[in-house]
């Protein structure tokens, strides 16, 4: 049997730590090793997790924020998917659809990444560090997140996952592994999340790779969406009402399986609400691209 351990990075003294950690001991077939990597402030989680790992012994290591609380039977599902397959490199789940965080912007940001994870169940090209588990020795094999790259928190854990898949490795997103998040989001720091975090470093990613993607938030209905985001900007400044409302509805079919989620977790005034938080994110996505360009030929001509 795989012994487990995890690794939870503690960056900046989190105040969601103790819940993070005593939802771990108390779940179901806990780890055998429990690293939580106590940081000096303003270190980043891709250079706290490759020193947690260092330290660890088990056969698999389980990455878990210190903003998740995992559900009971998380560390059960991680085991059941690595006995199921030996040739799995790694699996990873998703934030639940009950967000402690409440308001708007928390709640919505929230159930987005939950709905994003749970419609691309199955193989993945791609990792998330939230709450996903890897092989040790495959982890090691490939030198672990890059901290260089990534010396705060950013798309590490993405840019991992496609190293692993590009080395022959086998990822699995398991929409039941699922940990409550605990974060409380402002506009202000989503905004600055997809811009500077997200959207910049990951067109950077892709340019330097040579290869589009279509993981998670890049498929193809999320490329339509951002489209017509720029689109209804355009027609909203030039005060053209028609177009403007036609394009809502575009948006609004393309995406009707978030909405549906929305109205059934809160009801209909929250999902008529999101509209507007849903068009900023898309329109920041397509802000960083010029932005991630300029950084990759930047890069590219040091």
């Amino acid at each position: 049997m795989l012994s487990f351990s995890v690794v939870v990075p503690a960056t900046d003294a989190p105040a969601s730590l103790g819940e993070c950690l005593r939802a771990i001991r108390a779940a179901i077939d806990p780890p055998q090793e429990l690293i939580v990597v106590d940081a000096p402030a303003g270190a980043g989680p891709a250079s706290a997790r490759n020193l947690g790992v260092r330290q660890a012994t088990g056969d698999v290591v389980v990455f878990v924020d210190s903003d998740v609380a995992v559900h009971a039977d998380a560390f059960e599902r991680i085991r059941i998917a690595f006995a199921a397959d030996p040739a799995l490199t790694g699996v990873f789940g998703s934030y639940d659809d009950d967000p402690r965080a409440k308001g708007i912007v928390s709640e919505f940001r929230n159930l987005l990444h939950h709905h994003v994870h749970q419609s691309a169940a199955g193989i993945a090209t791609t990792f998330w560090a939230g709450l996903g588990a890897v092989r040790r020795d495959a982890f090691l094999a490939i030198g672990g997140f890059d901290e260089r790259s990534f010396p705060r928190p950013s798309i590490e854990d993405i840019e991992l996952g496609m190293r692993l898949v590009d080395g022959g490795g086998l990822i699995l997103l398991d929409p039941l592994l699922q940990g409550k998040h605990l974060k409380r989001w402002t506009l202000a720091g989503m905004i600055h999340t997809d811009f500077t975090a997200r959207g910049v470093p990951w067109v950077d990613l892709l340019l330097s790779r040579g290869s589009g993607s279509t993981a998670l938030n890049l498929g193809w209905r999320h490329r339509l969406t951002a489209a017509a985001s720029v689109a209804l900007l355009t027609t909203s400044v030039r005060r053209k009402v028609q177009p403007s409302l036609g394009l809502i509805v575009v948006i609004v079919i393309l995406n009707h399986s978030l909405y549906r989620m929305l109205m059934r977790r809160r009801g209909l005034a929250f999902a008529v609400a999101a509209v507007p938080l849903h068009l900023v994110h898309h329109l920041v996505g397509v802000a960083a691209v010029p932005e991630g360009v300029r950084r990759f030929l930047r890069r590219r001509g040091a």
